[in-house]
């Protein structure tokens, strides 16, 4: 194992000398000094739990979150610039790209460390650029079974799609030691990126730790089974208490020195210009401790809030009108000092058709019509009223606002709800009710039954309701199955779902995130529906090398349309994020692709009252 280190963390041509045969070619930093200063401590609600603390294996917003404190990227955006803008992190600027956009260098700081571990032989060890490599080749590896390969093969990466089929073809584990033309160290602070088209987003990947952040490998071997039970980064806080699904607790990394508040405002956000002036300069992050406590059920979370016990929450849909009324925040909590804020999410809900089930997936046309009248049946506005308080956008499509390649003007009938045309679909195509029971079958007689995935909480229980009405006066039977949001995304990574409603949250501002959803060989990742159309594939495919403009929108619209003639996804509702925070927070300001928003919090000494 030693030699295999040795091997990964030594590039070609002896450029850099081992981490472990040099404690490091830095010094690491002093803790910063804490003083006598009461700790500031963020206590904050989410609604739903984690799931994985690997970088690699981390598919859900909320672990993803989480990931984006403990872990660093080469890159992250700019707090306050809107649209969203990159810059540097652990990278000393932003990357060299080729003209080409197919050959890009990233150059770190040096002086970052890893904390101290007894993988490192109980010290700090310098972050590497053959952390960054080793940490993307992760990704690739089939023992880790990543939802976010999808990033890197759309890209092309050289070599590694490969590599990584050899390990597959030949049972064996995967090559980390094999150099690959596709991402190597070039010394002991460069990497080199190489891809095989033009890739001229690529960098936003490398701005999100979910998709890029480094890891030490000493410490993944140690037990890489557990690695994402047992984070250890070079991130701003490091996990100092984990209840599963109930309690995390972050703290302060006393050797994160790299990083101080710096941001861009628009013109004429007085609010962003303000949070400026308050924080510029100052050294992160600016909280000592973050409490984060699981609490899926509204009520409860609602009344901690307003108790006191949390800093910060999500608005929960059922006490909207009464928080928010017209989108302003109640008068009787702005005399507490209590703010609302609010964004578009770049999120899409949806209920998507498992295309390879047999009673819902398939492409001939009575298959399409099935999908296309249960989608009719359903109202979206219903949805958005009942079960998300009036706080969404119908959708036209997966992509939702706030990604490059969104059309405000594109209408289709995604959105639409017509019963009558529903019905008429599945008579013409044979779902009718053939012995008198008041239930569709299907064209050759067999029973119809639809089953719905969803999970037990307050809000999956109102859309289940709204769909059981919605076939209900369709004619066709519904089976509601529950399970933890845990178990479903395994199932339908697996395939074995028949229809499931979720959503897709964007991690970076490019609107391939959503075609992929729509993309064949993104089967068991980013497309749950596991549609594989080769006429959307080659648009989806055309589209990726572009620079953004209006011949990539186009590609992109055309696709959007030709997916809701097939239906394998019923979009429901763009969400409308609203947070509420008590007035001794500073510097909450929206972000739609950066989610762990506490990084850039402070805490005032203003009293709660």
């Amino acid at each position: 194992m030693f030699r295999s280190l040795l091997r990964a963390l030594l590039p070609p041509l002896g450029l850099w000398l081992a981490v472990g045969a040099h404690a490091s070619a830095a010094t690491p930093p002093a803790p910063a000094a804490t003083g006598s200063a009461p700790a500031k401590v963020l206590r904050i609600a989410l609604p739903n739990r984690e799931n994985n603390l690997d970088p690699a294996q981390s598919a859900d917003t909320i672990s993803s979150a989480l990931v984006g404190s403990l872990f660093d990227s080469p890159l992250a955006y700019d707090p306050l610039a809107r649209p969203a803008r990159l810059k540097p992190a652990t990278a000393a600027a932003l990357p060299e790209v080729n003209a080409d956009h197919t050959h890009f260098v990233f150059t770190l700081k040096p002086g970052i460390f890893f904390p101290a571990h007894p993988a490192f032989g109980g010290r700090p060890r310098e972050l590497v650029a053959a952390d960054y490599v080793y940490s993307v080749k992760r990704y690739y590896d089939p023992a880790v079974r990543s939802p976010s390969l999808f990033h890197y093969e759309g890209a092309g990466l050289l070599g590694l799609s490969e590599l990584r089929r050899q390990a597959q073809d030949q049972k064996k584990p995967f090559d980390y030691d094999s150099e690959v033309a596709g991402i190597r160290a070039l010394d002991r602070y460069r990497f080199e990126v190489r891809v095989a088209r033009p890739a001229p987003r690529l960098p936003y990947v490398f701005a999100s730790s979910a998709l890029a952040g480094a890891l030490a490998r000493e410490v993944v071997e140690l037990d890489p089974a557990t690695i994402g039970e047992r984070p250890h980064g070079t991130g701003l806080f490091r996990l100092a208490g984990w209840v599963r699904g109930a309690r995390l607790v972050l703290e302060r990394n006393p050797l994160h020195r790299h990083t101080v508040y710096d941001g861009t405002p628009p013109a004429g956000d007085g609010a962003a210009q303000a949070v400026l002036q308050r924080l510029q300069g100052r050294q992160m992050p600016l909280l000592d401790r973050v409490e984060i406590s699981i609490v899926e059920e509204a009520q409860p979370r609602w009344l901690s809030f307003l108790n006191g016990q949390f800093d910060m929450t999500v608005l929960p849909d059922e006490f909207a009108l009464l928080a928010a009324p017209n989108g302003q925040v109640a008068p009787n909590l702005a005399r507490q000092g209590i703010r609302l804020h609010q964004q578009v999410a770049p999120t899409t809900w949806y209920t998507y058709f498992n295309m390879e089930h047999p009673v819902v997936g398939g492409y001939q046309p009575q298959q399409v019509a099935l999908r296309r009248a249960v989608a009719l049946a359903y109202d979206v506005q219903r949805e958005i009223d009942l079960a998300r308080g009036s706080r969404a956008m119908p959708p036209q499509s997966v992509m939702p606002p706030g990604v490059s390649g969104y059309d405000p003007a594109l209408k289709t009938e995604m959105s639409a709800f017509d019963l009558p045309r529903a019905r008429a679909l599945l008579d013409l195509y044979g779902y009718v009710d053939r012995d008198g029971d008041g239930w569709r079958e299907l064209p050759d007689g067999q029973p119809l039954v639809l089953e719905l995935h969803s999970e037990p909480n307050q809000r999956s229980g109102r859309i289940q309701g709204l769909w059981h009405d919605a076939m209900k006066r369709l004619g066709i039977r519904l089976q509601v199955r529950l399970a933890a949001w845990q178990e479903n995304i395994k199932a339908s990574r697996a395939g074995t779902l028949m229809m499931w409603t979720t959503g897709w949250a964007a991690a970076l501002p490019d609107g391939n995130y959503f075609m992929d959803v729509l993309y064949g060989g993104s089967k068991g990742m980013a497309n749950r529906s596991r549609i594989a159309l080769p006429a959307l594939d080659a648009l989806i495919e055309r589209q990726r090398v572009l620079p953004d403009g209006p011949e990539r929108d186009a590609l992109m619209q055309q696709a959007l349309r030709l997916s809701v003639a097939y239906m394998p996804y019923k979009a429901t509702a763009h969400p409308i994020d609203s947070w509420l925070t008590h007035r001794h927070v500073v510097g909450y300001a929206p972000h739609p692709f950066m989610r762990d928003y506490w990084r850039y919090l402070d805490i005032d000494d203003a009293p709660l009252h």
